[in-house]
Order: structure tokens, then sequence, then C-alpha cells
């Protein structure tokens, strides 16, 4: 069952290297999020990431983007978790998803990590506890397993960028319902969305 959302996480790998690969594109919602409300993402060393805090429908909402490389991603949001008093199921983690077409989103809550390593380490981190609320943004499947770490780490083309850009935009749409936990408006729109 989807709780109010206080806190987002945008994962990513840090550094300019990765700033524009398909791993980032959690990150790189979390910047549209921040810009748009008129913010930037800043270093804080006591959570390990890049963070800001905005306001969405009179809400504070803490963004994190973790500086810890995407397999120690749990570090940065346990931190976030302890200094915010802010319970996993309240944190909604944005994350780049290779089962869906580049541009599609889902909301789901719960689940394992099926295989994406910064899921991993989050569950790990908060001892194996899975319950918490994700954005998965499609990212494509190269359609060969072997390809698969290329495509994750490689630049996002500018077609794939377009669809992304869409996607955000999409999802400003219904902040507010994914914010508030009523998820099953925003879910019936998002999940029809093709961008």
């Amino acid at each position: 069952m989807a709780k109010p959302v206080r806190a987002i996480v945008g994962l990513g790998n840090p550094g300019p290297d990765y700033a524009q690969t398909r791993h980032n594109a959690g990150a790189l919602w979390l910047e549209h999020l921040a810009r748009k409300k008129g913010q930037f993402l800043r270093p804080d060393k006591k959570l390990h990431g890049d963070y800001c805090k905005i306001s969405i429908a009179g809400e504070d909402i803490h963004l994190l983007f973790p500086s810890t490389f995407m397999n120690r991603s749990g570090q940065s949001v346990l931190s976030l978790s302890q200094f915010y008093k802010i319970e996993l199921e309240n944190i909604l983690v944005a994350h780049d998803e290779l089962d869906i077409d580049a541009g599609t989103l889902r909301l789901k809550f719960g689940g394992g990590h099926g295989g994406h390593n910064g899921l991993r380490d989050i569950i790990r981190c908060f001892g194996g506890n899975k319950d918490f609320p994700r954005m998965r943004l499609g990212i494509g499947h190269p359609g060969d397993k072997s390809k698969v770490t290329s495509h994750v780490l490689g630049r996002i083309s500018k077609e794939d960028m377009d669809k992304l850009e869409s996607a955000f935009y999409q999802l400003d749409t219904h902040l507010e319902a994914i914010i508030s936990g009523q998820w099953d408006t925003a879910m019936n729109r998002l999940h029809s969305f093709r961008a």
C-alpha cells in the first residue's frame, strides 16, 4: 500500500562520465524536479550525496542523489532516513528500468531488486526491507544479455532522452497524487503513457 512520500531519491552514478547515461535516469529526473522548483542539488557530506528540499502541494519533500556510486546507494538513503526521521516506506526511489521501453513509467510499491544494484544495496542497508515505493523509468533493453552493461552505462541517445524528458513532464502532472500516496489515479495515467 502506497504511503505519502516525504523524500525522493534519484539513483545514478556521480561524476561527469556518468551524468548522461541510462543508469542515471533516476538522477536526471531528480535534477528536473529541483530545476522546476528553482532549486539545485548541492553536496551534503552527512547524507553522502547531493541534496535539496522542495515544496510540492505544500509539503516539504527532500531530494537526494547518492554520490556513493550505484552499488553503495543504500548508505546515502539510510543517512537520509536517519537524519530526517523518514521511514523507508515514505521514500520514493527513482531508478532506471531495463524491462520497460524508454520513456515508459511504472510506479511500484515493494518487491525485489530485479538485479538492480542500487535497489539491492538499499534493501541490504535496511536489513532486507523491500517495502518502499519505486518510480521505474524505462530505458529499454538492448535485446542481448551480453550488451546490458554497455547499454546501461552508455550515453542516452537523443531520441531516448527526448522520451525520458517527455516522461518527466508527464510525471509533473501527477506528482501531487504520488506525493500524497493517492497512486490509483496516477498509476492509471502513468502506466498508459507512451513517450
